[in-house]
């Protein structure tokens, strides 16, 4: 959509619009084509700013969901911003959650889409075998309730990335962090707002993780969407979008 990506000062990050600050993270295998439509939406509104995490970057032994939280606050401190809406999908949200439990003075709010941080099944139970391609495009197309989401320019970028040794074992040990590191004790400490907007049909994140999330956070708001798999601003971004203005306009965002 010819978003400008930015580099400096070690950071890539999107930049977009003016007004209260909303910053997006992505998941393990995400990036900025996951929140095109979030970015061109709100952008009119207000600052959207999307970091991209160093997921494949981090040495193997410091790879983890809690040196990405590290890193999002370098950068926030880079920016200079305070009275962030933090925005996270899989990964993403962990990162979010803890970063607000370590600084929740400078968050407004919070909005999770399909976060990881309970339980997840990633890939189905099974990782993706390298140099096959047909098991890495079943894979990809489980993450959405239509497989057709899963372009194939998205399969060839999963595809890419599992038959990359560098990049796989990062993705192991990410993906390992995340399911080590579980949220469940820490949630009652989360006072600020947070809107669930969750895919009905995620086989990655399943329906009662969403449930769970709303019964021990203390703030929070559950919204389905129908037909939609573990990517809801993906599947189906006009309804997010929807969902995720009604949720900022009620806090007064």
């Amino acid at each position: 959509m010819g978003f400008v990506l930015k580099e400096e000062h070690g950071f890539s990050y999107i930049d977009e619009g003016e007004g209260e600050i909303l910053i997006l993270l992505h998941g393990l295998m995400g990036g900025l084509s996951n929140w095109e439509e979030v970015i061109a939406e709100f952008s009119k509104k207000y600052r959207v700013l999307l970091p991209m995490l160093p997921v494949y970057d981090l040495p193997v032994l410091t790879t983890g969901v809690k040196t990405l939280s590290k890193f999002l606050h370098k950068f926030i401190k880079y920016k200079k911003l305070t009275d962030v809406t933090l925005l996270g999908n899989s990964l993403g949200g962990h990162v979010a959650l803890i970063y607000v439990l370590a600084h929740q003075p400078l968050v407004k709010a919070m909005v999770l889409a399909g976060s990881s941080g309970l339980y997840e099944n990633a890939f189905g139970g099974s990782f993706p075998r390298r140099e096959n391609y047909q098991f890495v495009k079943e894979k990809t197309e489980y993450t959405f309730y239509d497989p057709n989401t899963a372009t194939p320019e998205l399969i060839e970028e999963v595809y890419k990335l599992v038959n990359d040794r560098h990049s796989v074992i990062r993705l192991l040990a990410m993906a390992k962090s995340a399911i080590r590191h579980n949220m469940k004790k820490d949630l009652h400490k989360i006072h600020i707002p947070v809107g669930l907007i969750w895919g009905r049909n995620d086989k990655i994140t399943p329906p009662e993780v969403a449930e769970e999330f709303h019964e021990f956070l203390p703030d929070s708001e559950l919204r389905w969407i129908d037909k939609c798999g573990h990517a809801p601003m993906m599947e189906h971004p006009q309804e997010f979008n929807r969902l995720l203005k009604e949720f900022l306009d009620s806090k007064g965002i």
